[in-house]
């Protein structure tokens, strides 16, 4: 599924067929080894694949029902071999020909007890009870004017308002807690029994990005066959009523084509750009996209690029920031940028990136500039890079 903004790519989400572990997918697992030096437990998540979980991710109930934090104490004291458990996926996980030559703890896809089911504009932690805000939202004084608002409504209990749902109305937001809390009911039965098992497979990319752009106008949604349209309308018509009208089947001239609606909506050049190393900006600038074992390295070239240093900067903070929502890079990312000789210009640029990434559905971090004028940033990504994804879906 692409996200489209004036013929433009904003967003892309790829289902490969062969995934094994999906992002969000909530398991009963049993645990069956527990690793000292890693304070960590091993999980068997469905009989096939097996989930890490470090001990800060394990949520053990005290005798009044709460919950307690892992991390107190070694995760030995507080799960043993054999003892089923409730776990989600935090990441997900494909398989691999290099899986043969990685420690079980490098290809082993995370999990954690703090199960949450997210909505388009609250996630329900129903482990944790108290109503959180999305750590997205910076600005202290809205943080606190929301968690209050949140903390006023009856019905509102164990959710974590989504930024995009800043500015939306107290009866949307109690009727999506209401669903999410019911669904939460239906699983309940579920976790018993001495069989681990997939129990809900997290959200799809069609759910993913209704929920990405929840923030964002949507003026249409276009579907090439009856079977998803179906799925959308009844996706919509539980979580985004408002867009159940904008759902539009599309006659595509040449149906059979891999990709069609891409090729039709003209926007298979941009995501075979993305397979490219480099992206090109607007006057002849350019950036190239190096990925190593350790970090992802991103290089600013001034090409034919006349402009201030600082100008083609900012051009670039904005592409680098799409490129990386795009492909779904991840981890340490370093960025060298065109050489800026005073402190002010280097702060604007900071800030640029800092703006350029609130869009992003995935936690991101600007840390700031290195004495040689590196920029370096996080991403926390949900799934594996577009092009493990994309060639997965293709195989």
């Amino acid at each position: 599924m692409a996200a489209v903004s004036g013929h433009r790519l904003e967003g892309l989400e790829v289902d490969p067929v062969r995934e094994n572990v999906r992002f969000g997918s909530i398991f009963w697992g049993r645990v069956t080894r527990i690793d000292k030096a890693m304070d960590a437990a091993y999980v068997d998540l469905d009989g096939e694949n097996t989930g890490l979980l470090n001990n800060a991710d394990v949520r053990i109930p005290d005798k009044d029902g709460h919950f307690i934090k892992g991390g107190d104490v070694e995760i030995g004291k507080l799960l043993q071999p054999g003892q089923m458990i409730a776990v989600q996926a935090k990441s997900g996980h494909l398989p691999r020909e290099e899986d043969m030559e990685l420690s079980h703890e490098n290809k082993s896809p995370r999990v954690s007890m703090d199960i949450t089911l997210p909505g388009r504009y609250l996630i329900f932690s129903p482990i944790m009870p108290d109503n959180r805000v999305s750590s997205r939202i910076t600005d202290k004084a809205l943080r606190k004017q929301l968690l209050k608002m949140l903390n006023s409504i009856e019905h509102i209990k164990g959710c974590i308002l989504r930024a995009s749902a800043a500015d939306m109305q107290t009866d949307i937001l109690i009727r999506e807690a209401k669903i999410l809390g019911a669904i939460w009911s239906q699983l309940q039965p579920h976790f018993t029994g001495d069989e681990t098992s997939l129990i809900m497979e997290g959200p799809d990319a069609i759910q993913r990005t209704i929920g990405d752009h929840a923030g964002q106008r949507i003026e249409r949604i276009e579907i090439t066959t009856m079977d998803y349209y179906q799925y959308v309308e009844e996706w919509c018509e539980l979580f985004a009523p408002d867009l159940v009208t904008k759902i539009q089947p599309v006659e595509l001239h040449n149906p059979g084509a891999e990709l069609a609606l891409f090729d039709e909506r003209d926007i298979i050049g941009q995501v075979e750009d993305l397979f490219q190393p480099y992206a090109i900006l607007s006057r002849g600038a350019n950036i190239i996209i190096q990925d190593t074992a350790a970090l992802t390295a991103i290089d600013i070239n001034r090409g034919a690029d006349e402009r201030a240093a600082l100008e083609v900067n900012l051009e670039a903070a904005g592409e680098i920031a799409r490129q990386l929502r795009l492909r779904n890079i991840g981890g340490i990312i370093i960025i060298d940028a065109l050489k800026l000789k005073n402190k002010a210009d280097q702060k604007t640029l900071l800030d640029a990136f800092s703006l350029a990434f609130e869009s992003d559905p995935c936690t991101v971090q600007v840390h700031g500039m290195t004495a040689l004028g590196l920029v370096e940033i996080t991403r926390k990504k949900r799934t594996p890079t577009l092009h493990e994804r994309f060639d997965s879906a293709l195989d």
